[in-house]
């Protein structure tokens, strides 16, 4: 079968879907929750569109999954007055609670959202395009970070829970919360991305409003009363609609102290700027990234391919960890582009529930015209789409386009593309892509295959200052979640992982004294009595 006609049979009937993975029912939503209460918005709604198609007799027709509240900016602000109430500069029951009720607080959310799985991954596949065996990777994963980050806390408190001396100066440092903490996650990731600031955010005391991603969204709603049930009034207040309306009047209040986002470089620093107190403001940011992949010549090409087709494509290169651009040696970039082809030619196109699929359709409206843009843009300046099929669209399904040979005055040499399109550039002369990567307004992450100890090591150091991680003879990815994750420039701010992230949604905070007998005997007895929740000697098991 050819690929022209694998694509006009790629979406399926409404029949043609097992009846495990059909969407059910249209959700219309009009729950939002806010001081831990779920309230009913009686306002306009915001359609939820699949990027699955349907086959009729008539042509395509898009799937409406559902609807969500487009809260406005008044509504929104009910929400940071409940988390400001909650925190209560500080003085809030939740804020002040010991470390050891937080964790409890946490794992029952944990216990609840467990029994949501089978809803969260359908919707997941439904709502982004996401197949079957990524979604329930990203659900367990998720859990698993919650079960890190639960174990990470209690090994930081068991390590504050000990005094200190120093110069005849007896101190106790612990890590308190920040404030109160404005979460907004990506669609690509919007469980696990969500979540990597979310719980630390929650457990470290700080409380929460949290906007759903603009696609990915229904899929918070099984876990609505979870969060209900599992915190304090007001610590987690969820919120939905335009960004635009609600985020800004959030940011221009000037109550917001943490901002935990996950997007563009761009919408970060709109939103920062409408803070009235900028440098009290502290951010924890994932942005922008166009992560190279170098191929030197004397290299392992079959891995190479193996990872740069994976690094690449896989959630069809909607991901910031992506592979965005491979520079290939000339003395092997025939043999590569040809293993490269066979090799993406296996992958195959699909519906999300389907076994085996790799590639599925896309969730960002005008995705397939923003990537034909780049593709044709590049094809005029000289590139040729190498693959069989590149670039072929079927309704919200691009086919992977592979563009070669990519040049400076090329869009897809600079911009992001986030989606199947993968950029070829041939090199002489290492120089040409140190020179790249020290120009690059981004530097989250780049991935180097070679043999030539030499060479890769010199590669190390140029980019070692540049970007937040170096892979070798491996595809950029986030994980393991106990490493830190980051980036440099345009790429973030603070870095998320799970021991880091404690750390940035806190602050650390000392209680000293003078090491004198009537100074020891008075924090004896606080300790002894119980009469602080920061002083104390507990320790966590």
């Amino acid at each position: 079968m050819t690929l022209n006609n694998r694509l006009e049979t790629l979406f399926p009937s409404a029949d043609e879907i097992p009846a495990a993975f059909r969407p059910g029912p249209s959700i219309e939503q009009r729950e939002y929750l806010v001081n831990g209460e779920l309230r009913l918005w009686d306002g306009a709604l915001a359609p939820v569109r699949s990027p699955v198609c349907l086959k009729k007799e008539s042509g395509y027709e898009s799937v409406i999954l559902g609807s969500t509240p487009l809260l406005d900016a008044q509504t929104a602000m009910t929400a940071l007055d409940a988390a400001v109430q909650a925190y209560d500069r500080g003085q809030g029951v939740w804020p002040t609670l010991r470390v050891v009720e937080r964790i409890r607080h946490v794992e029952s959310f944990l216990n609840r959202m467990r029994e949501q799985r089978e809803a969260v991954v359908k919707l997941l596949m439904w709502e982004i395009g996401k197949n079957l065996k990524d979604s329930e990777k990203e659900f367990d994963r998720t859990c698993d970070y919650i079960v890190d980050t639960i174990n990470a806390l209690k090994e930081l408190d068991r390590r504050s829970s000990r005094f200190e001396l120093e110069q005849d100066t007896l101190g106790q440092i612990r890590r308190v919360p920040l404030g109160v903490t404005l979460c907004m996650g990506p669609y690509n990731y919007p469980l696990n991305e969500t979540f990597t600031t979310l719980i630390p955010a929650l457990i470290m005391g700080n409380t929460v409003v949290f906007k759903p991603a603009k696609f990915g969204v229904l899929l918070i709603r099984p876990l609505l009363e979870a969060f209900r049930d599992s915190f304090p009034a007001g610590v987690i207040n969820i919120i939905y609609g335009s960004g635009r309306e609600t985020v800004s009047a959030l940011m221009a209040s000037g109550k917001i102290d943490v901002f935990a986002f996950i997007g563009t470089n761009k919408a970060a620093s709109d939103l920062k700027k409408l803070h009235p107190k900028p440098h009290r403001l502290r951010a924890a940011l994932g942005l922008d990234a166009k992560n190279p992949g170098i191929i030197l010549p004397d290299v392992d090409l079959d891995n190479a391919v193996s990872e740069a087709v994976t690094g690449s494509l896989s959630f069809n290169g909607q991901r910031c960890t992506a592979l965005k651009i491979l520079f290939v040696h000339e003395n092997v970039v025939d043999a590569f582009l040809d293993k490269f082809q066979a090799k993406l030619a296996q992958l195959k196109p699909g519906m999300p529930w389907e076994t085996g699929v790799s590639l599925t359709p896309l969730p960002e409206p005008g995705k397939t015209d923003f990537l034909t843009g780049l593709v044709a843009d590049a094809v005029s300046k000289g590139a040729k789409v190498v693959n069989a099929g590149g670039g072929e669209v079927c309704e919200t399904f691009f086919y992977p386009a592979v563009l070669y040979p990519v040049t400076f005055d090329m869009r897809v040499y600079h911009e992001e593309q986030f989606g199947p399109v993968v950029p070829v550039v041939v090199y002489r002369d290492l120089e040409t892509v140190i020179e790249y990567v020290l120009d690059s307004d981004f530097g989250q992450q780049l991935s180097i295959f070679g043999k030539d100890s030499a060479q890769v090591g010199r590669l190390v150091d140029a980019f070692a200052n540049q970007v937040g991680r170096i892979n070798i003879n491996a595809q950029c990815q986030r994980g393991p979640d106990s490493f830190p994750f980051n980036g440099r420039k345009n790429s973030a701010e603070g870095t998320l992982s799970v021991h880091d992230a404690l750390r940035v949604f806190s602050i650390r905070t000392l209680v000293a004294t003078k090491f004198q007998e009537s100074n020891k005997e008075l924090v004896s007895d606080i300790i002894r009595n119980r009469e602080s929740s920061f002083l104390t000697t507990d320790y966590i098991f």
